[in-house]
């Protein structure tokens, strides 16, 4: 054979290794891993990537707050509840899917966020049975974290992360932290119209953004877990009523337990409401309850409904204690007013007292006066949120004395 020959036989064979791929002899290169049920190969630049598909679950996210799987979706429904993971590559990509409320305009639809290594780089609604949303990308292969949240609460609109698509490898959940707390509220953890500051302007999850709230502050500037479970308009004995009657369909003990309440859920997809939470799966180190801001609105000044708010409230501090065995339990309140502070006060006597568990006690948040503005219906601002945060961090710490 020639010399031109020997050329153009080997311009041919290697043409041939090209385009035949990855043979069933290739192998992939040690830093890839495979995770999920769906994968291929992709060359970028001189890295070899793994492109895969997976559905989050605590093998490789870290679960924030109480979350759900059902067939192979996991929902979201309580405020700032979500997941957060990393890893190495150049892509990411979610694809959501929501409940009824997707079809009900901004007012109705649910609200999140996405974090790419600590800042927030989506923040938007869910307008759409699925939807699949590009959160990452890059020219060079890197170690990122990606956290998404949802902003908005469960009563009005839930979601579910149906699968995460990314081109990388090393995909794990981020780490634990040391302290745990949950939050048990209203609207105020929920952070009702904060992004709204016109009182006279009414709901819209459009508006609602948890994390600028006092709860996810709180958390924030302790730097730990957290788990919210709130809803607004919601009490201990009553929801908030204008006509002196008390609303019954709005009560935090009774949905306690459960994974979450909705309004939004349909079933044929998921429905939060029917499934029972394991409290194993998050057990604090300090859970805070703030609950009476609705309940006023139906006590007033009514001795006896003050003491049924009490009594109710003690019934509930043990349900709490039942489930969270090891936390302290700080009962708050203030914020939007603390008419029923001195009955808050009585709760935590009574159950003490009956008990003798005294891993409880009551704080006073300084109630909002108008100098930090308000958001709307009269709710805190973020600047609002912010005050109460301080309180309540500087509380904890003295409590478990950090």
């Amino acid at each position: 054979m020639t010399t031109t020959a020997k050329k153009f036989s080997g311009i041919i064979a290697a043409l041939l290794m090209f385009v035949s791929g990855c043979s069933a002899n290739t192998e992939l290169p040690s830093d890839v891993s495979t995770v999920g049920n769906e994968s291929s190969i992709i060359e970028s630049e001189n890295t070899m990537q793994e492109h895969f598909t997976f559905t989050p679950d605590e093998s490789n996210v870290k679960l924030i707050g109480r979350t759900a799987n059902d067939n192979g979706i996991l929902w979201l429904a309580l405020s700032a509840s979500g997941i957060e993971f990393t890893f190495t590559g150049t892509a990411a990509s979610v694809t959501m899917v929501g409940d009824s409320m997707v079809n009900s305009g901004a007012d109705k639809q649910a609200r999140f966020a996405v974090y790419i290594d600590g800042e927030k780089t989506l923040d938007t609604q869910l307008d759409a049975a699925e939807k699949t949303y590009d959160i990452f990308s890059a020219d060079a292969t890197k170690t990122t974290t990606v956290k998404i949240l949802k902003l908005s609460e469960a009563a009005e609109s839930t979601m579910g992360i149906k699968s995460i698509d990314v081109t990388g490898a090393d995909v794990a959940p981020t780490a634990e932290k040391d302290l745990k707390i949950e939050f048990i509220g209203d609207s105020i953890t929920c952070g009702y119209g904060v992004d709204d500051e016109v009182k006279e302007h009414h709901f819209s999850t459009s508006t609602e953004d948890a994390t600028k709230a006092y709860a996810y502050k709180t958390a924030q500037l302790l730097d730990a877990d957290y788990s919210l479970v709130s809803y607004s308009g919601h009490g201990i004995i009553s929801g908030y009523t204008t006509n002196d009657k008390k609303v019954t369909g709005q009560l935090v003990p009774p949905v306690y337990e459960q994974f979450a309440k909705s309004y939004g859920n349909y079933d044929g997809i998921f429905n939060v409401s029917l499934v029972d939470w394991d409290f194993s799966r998050f057990q604090p180190d300090m859970v805070v309850i703030n609950l009476g801001t609705n309940d006023a609105s139906y006590c007033g000044n009514h001795q006896d409904r003050i003491d049924d708010y009490s009594t109710n409230y003690a019934e509930f501090l043990k349900k709490v204690r039942e489930h969270n065995p090891d936390a302290h339990i700080l009962c708050v309140l203030g914020v939007m007013g603390d008419s029923l502070y001195k009955g808050v006060e009585k709760a935590v006597e009574l159950y003490s007292a009956e008990t003798g568990d005294t891993k409880v006690s009551s704080l006073r948040l300084t109630p909002q006066n108008g100098s930090t503005g308000y958001a709307a219906d009269w709710h805190p601002t973020e600047a609002t949120h912010e005050i109460a945060a301080s309180e309540t961090a500087a509380e904890i710490k003295a409590i478990l004395g950090l």
